[in-house]
């Protein structure tokens, strides 16, 4: 069997916003009058005017979250009527000119004690509402260290610190990925986001890229899933076979009517320039050919029209 072919991305990411939702009520819980957070959907371009979910303690024990409505959104954020209204149902209350509580935005007030619902409430605005499509693609403005944060741009030609070349032997699959979370939080500043499988999910751009270790420890999978619902397997076998003869280091794959592109890494020894390497490699890849590949195989990217 393909090693890919038991992956899921709709289940990924749903484990993912669970993981995220659990991550925010436990800071939810500890948030106080010196630790404002500020959530953004990472939009690209005017991240001030964009969707976003704030946090206040304005009382002792009390949280308010505020989620950006159309006063303060740009026109290409504006919600519409349906979205309006699903913001109320969920629980949020409406922008308030008058009262308690007088705010722009949409918002919600409860005890600190009620972290799980007001999680829930944001997961619910983001996800459903503002149409975010994983948490990777948001932009926590600090915490770094339990939300996800946007990845800092990964440079084309980095230099290599001496610890990079230093080679470590995994004592297995717990050890090595032990090691691999440890490179990937010195990376990109944040302990990586994994699902329920184990697998690791990194934003590049408008896509996304995955880790994997094998189960004998033995090596490093990185994947991504760059054209879903591909019509015709025969064009699209020709197609993938012409890039695979000019590809250096990846290959392509088709899956049923979905298109892998993937690399793997010697974890025997563990080298962390070799992750760096892939990741990178995997990276310029997975971005840069998947709206093309789609328009000639005549399928979809992952998150087409999202970003």
């Amino acid at each position: 069997m393909n090693q890919y072919s038991d992956f899921d991305l709709d289940r990924s990411t749903a484990q993912a916003w669970a993981e995220f939702e659990n991550r925010l009520s436990e800071v939810i819980s500890v948030i106080d009058d010196s630790a404002d957070m500020r959530i953004s959907a990472a939009t690209g371009s005017d991240d001030e005017h964009g969707p976003f979910v704030s946090f206040t303690a304005p009382r002792r024990d009390v949280v308010r979250c505020e989620a950006a409505s159309n006063a303060v959104l740009d026109d290409a954020h504006q919600l519409g009527a349906g979205q309006l209204a699903e913001m109320e149902s969920l629980g949020w209350e409406p922008p308030a000119s008058a009262g308690p509580v007088r705010t722009p935005n949409f918002w919600v007030e409860d005890q600190q004690e009620h972290s799980d619902r007001l999680s829930g409430l944001t997961v619910s605005a983001l996800r459903d509402v503002y149409g975010v499509p994983h948490p990777v693609f948001l932009s926590p403005d600090q915490l770094a260290e339990i939300l996800q944060p946007r990845p800092a741009p990964i440079e084309d030609d980095p230099e290599l610190d001496s610890d990079d070349v230093i080679a470590v032997m995994p004592r297995g699959r717990e050890h090595l990925d032990q090691l691999v979370e440890a490179e990937l939080t010195d990376m990109f500043g944040h302990p990586p986001l994994r699902d329920a499988e184990g697998d690791i999910a990194i934003r590049v751009g408008s896509t996304m890229i995955f880790l994997r270790t094998s189960p004998d420890g033995r090596e490093i999978a990185v994947f991504a899933t760059v054209v879903h619902d591909v019509e015709g397997r025969s064009r699209a076998t020709e197609v993938l076979n012409d890039l695979n003869a000019d590809a250096r280091w990846v290959k392509f794959q088709l899956v049923r009517d979905r298109v892998f592109v993937t690399l793997s890494v010697d974890a025997r020894p563990f080298v962390p320039a070799h992750l760096h390497h892939a990741v990178r490699t995997m990276s310029e890849v997975a971005d840069g050919i998947d709206n093309d590949l789609a328009v000639k195989l005549r399928g979809r990217t992952t998150f087409e029209d999202e970003t």
